[in-house]
């Protein structure tokens, strides 16, 4: 008995420690391509290699950024495609939410109502843009339709499917701890499909940002959308590219927002990278 508690304590002094995490960079590693791109470019324009009528150079990019901002028109352009997404986001993700978990549960539904919802999900968004102006007038309206529009299909489909992937084992230890259904829902099922409706929150949400330049492609007379139409009519590469790496600053910050939001939801997860 001796021997072996000694073999023990032997084994554990000899095992490895475990490795430290290595310490965080202070400079975010997404930041290196995008920086390095436009000193690139800067470099490029600077030098001669490029005239930088059709790509201006960053430098000039931020000055009309900077222009746009002091005049206030960055904001309002800004507040009104924002308002835009979150309107189409709320009411697109709410009805997908619906629909996806009624055909992922109900299987009479799902043959009922998924074959029309998959077919309409092919339709080029462009295609809608006509109807919408026909049935909803040129303003706010048909441009909300249309960005929920788009954010409902990835939200549908992630939701159904989180649904009816959910894994029959985990359902039949719920019911043998005599759960009842609605302690089934929130402690079995909730859980299990969050994280896949969180990964189509957030695509419907990049799905809304593009959407939303075509929505204000009809005839809207202020947003990004807006900004960029008026560049092209007037030939300003460098407004086109401002309002272009606008447009990825809000979907990157909102996308970012969106996942911390749901962080605290998904600490449950015992994930690989967790431990990496």
């Amino acid at each position: 008995m001796s021997s072996t508690v000694r073999l023990a304590v032997a084994d554990e002094a000899s095992a490895p420690e475990p490795r430290p995490r290595p310490a965080s960079l202070p400079i975010p590693l997404g930041w290196i391509i995008p920086v390095a791109l436009a000193l690139g470019w800067e470099l490029a324009v600077r030098s001669g290699w490029s005239n930088g009528r059709l790509l201006p150079a960053p430098s000039r990019i931020l000055e009309t950024l900077w222009a746009l901002a002091r005049t206030g028109e960055l904001t309002t352009h800004v507040a009104a495609t924002a308002g835009r997404v979150a309107l189409g986001f709320v009411a697109g993700s709410a009805v997908g939410i619906l629909a996806g978990a009624l055909t992922g549960a109900v299987p009479l539904a799902r043959r009922l109502l998924d074959p029309t919802i998959q077919a309409l999900r092919a339709i080029p968004s462009i295609a809608w843009v006509p109807l919408f102006i026909l049935w909803f007038g040129i303003f706010e309206t048909s441009k909300v339709v249309l960005i929920a529009a788009g954010v409902f299909f990835p939200v549908y489909l992630g939701v159904a499917t989180a649904v009816m992937s959910v894994d029959r084992r985990i359902v039949e230890v719920g019911r043998a701890f005599r759960l009842s259904r609605a302690a089934l829902v929130r402690r079995v099922l909730l859980p299990a499909i969050l994280p896949q409706t969180v990964t189509a929150l957030r695509t419907g949400l990049g799905l809304g940002w593009m959407f939303v330049v075509a929505a204000e492609f009809m005839g809207a007379s202020e947003g990004l959308g807006y900004l960029l139409v008026d560049g092209q009519q007037l030939g300003k590469a460098d407004q086109i590219v401002a309002a272009i790496l606008v447009f990825a600053g809000l979907g990157k910050l909102t996308d970012s927002g969106l996942a911390a939001v749901a962080q605290p939801l998904l600490r449950w997860q015992d994930r690989h990278q967790d431990g990496l």
